[in-house]
């Protein structure tokens, strides 16, 4: 083959792109498992930041599995809402997405057992500016939003209005304020937290609900109940399902003997024993 010719320099370069597409494949297979790793590992710091715990002087996997309890919720491999246990109490993390000035803008919010306080909250960006909508990653940031509320005083969702000096949220609505010179990815963030709450709606309104199943109480094999103190795991099932006191234990010990017992116990609430309380009624009508 003439060497000088065009054919040869065409079949050359194909020959040589055909060899470097191979090798890049190759690569990139064998290289895959390791970025997957990576990139989990990346999210499992960023929740971590989030729950407010220092994994500096600790291997960051090892912390995430012991504080994780389940995921709630997932979309294909990536978990929108990650339950967590830190220092007893229970804590959820709600995955966030966004756009902001140059790109995507996301992170973690946690909150307490309340599905209402944030607990801790994490920002991460693709390419905002140095020094301006950058700073949503700082701590400065960030920090405003710890123990501020996404419900009002009625409990309907409202998120956090992330709005600049002077500027009022609307009524009911808590609110933070934005890094200056960074209007719109502040508003960014504004949006985000509004849009992404409202995905998690069904899960975060649910607090109205007795009784429901709880990771926490199913390792601890007790049942679980909503109460105005927030969730409680409980021994008995039945006080559990039935009760709404503040402490199960009290109510099982309560309604164990059945209508008497319920009843000459003098129990605030004989509603956690249906029986008992059609006793106690019987016997208020008898001695009136």
């Amino acid at each position: 083959m003439n060497t000088e010719s065009s054919v040869y320099t065409i079949v050359y370069a194909m020959i040589l792109v055909v060899i470097v597409a191979v090798l890049l494949a190759v690569v990139n297979q064998g290289l895959k498992s390791r970025q997957e790793a990576n990139a989990r590992l990346d999210q499992q710091k960023q929740m971590l930041v989030a729950l407010n715990q220092d994994y500096s002087n600790s291997d960051p996997a090892v912390l995430y599995q012991k504080l994780v309890v389940d995921t709630l919720l997932s979309e294909g491999e990536r978990a929108n809402i990650i339950m967590f246990e830190v220092e007893n109490q229970t804590k959820y993390v709600l995955r966030l997405h966004g756009q902001g000035l140059w790109g995507g803008i996301g992170g973690y919010m946690a909150l307490n057992d309340d599905k209402n306080t944030v607990f801790g909250i994490n920002f991460n960006h693709e390419g905002e500016t140095p020094g301006l909508g950058g700073e949503i990653v700082t701590e400065k940031f960030r920090s405003q939003f710890f123990g501020k509320h996404i419900k009002d005083v009625q409990g309907n969702l409202r998120s956090i209005a992330v709005l600049k000096e002077g500027k009022m949220a609307d009524e009911g609505q808590e609110q933070v304020d934005a890094w200056a010179g960074a209007t719109i990815t502040s508003t960014g963030v504004s949006e985000m937290l509004a849009s992404n709450l409202q995905e998690y709606s069904e899960f975060l309104n649910d607090g109205h609900k007795e009784c429901y199943k709880s990771p926490i109480c199913e390792k601890k094999k007790q049942d679980c109940c909503q109460t105005k103190a927030g969730t409680e795991c409980c021994k008995a099932e039945k006080a559990c399902h039935q009760c709404k006191c503040e402490n199960c234990d009290d109510c099982k010990d309560c309604c164990a003997g059945g209508c008497e017992q319920c009843c000459n116990n003098g129990c605030k609430d004989c509603k956690c024993c249906d029986k008992g309380k059609k006793c106690c009624d019987n016997k208020n009508n008898d001695k009136e």
